[in-house]
């Protein structure tokens, strides 16, 4: 009989989390201004949540309705790491070398289409593992002037201009 009673105790905890989950907090109301939404969330959240959110891998705040998050991705030329067809475009060096800054944007807005894409299957399925979220880290702007630091081919080197 207490078996009976745990559960039940159980499912109506669970419940009422995700009730409350659903409470309409101002930071969730895209009518307000972006600033007075942060200072919302920001003030809704204990310390160690926001520690927590600093991770790479950042856990749901399920009082708060927030699903977990991961941020990590890259998009130097193209989605990387990703089970989904996308498309590869050449290294950095090689679409600096074409001079060309409106075909840059061009791949660059192709690119935000298919991570945005990708970010909305993966949301449908609740899928929040790393590389299907909406933050994607490129380009490394860092002029190559020292060889022993590598990864050469990441950067768009010699177009100053462009990247000034």
């Amino acid at each position: 009989m207490n078996i009976k009673r745990d559960l039940l105790t159980i499912l109506a905890c669970s419940m009422s989390l995700h009730l409350l989950a659903q409470e309409k907090f101002p930071f969730r109301d895209p009518q307000l201004p972006v600033e007075q939404r942060v200072e919302d969330l920001v003030s809704r959240l204990t310390l160690e949540e926001k520690v927590k959110q600093m991770l790479n891998s950042t856990p749901p705040v399920e009082r708060l309705g927030i699903p977990a998050y991961n941020w990590w991705n890259e998009c130097l030329h193209g989605i990387g790491r990703t089970k989904y067809h996308v498309t590869v475009f050449p290294q950095a060096i090689g679409m600096a070398a074409a001079w060309n800054d409106a075909l840059i944007k061009e791949v660059a807005s192709s690119i935000a289409d298919e991570g945005r894409a990708i970010y909305n299957d993966t949301q449908r399925k609740e899928d929040y593992s790393q590389y299907h979220a909406l933050t994607y880290w490129t380009p490394n702007i860092n002029i190559f002037r020292d060889p022993p630091v590598g990864d050469a081919d990441r950067k768009p080197n010699l177009q100053v201009l462009s990247v000034v």
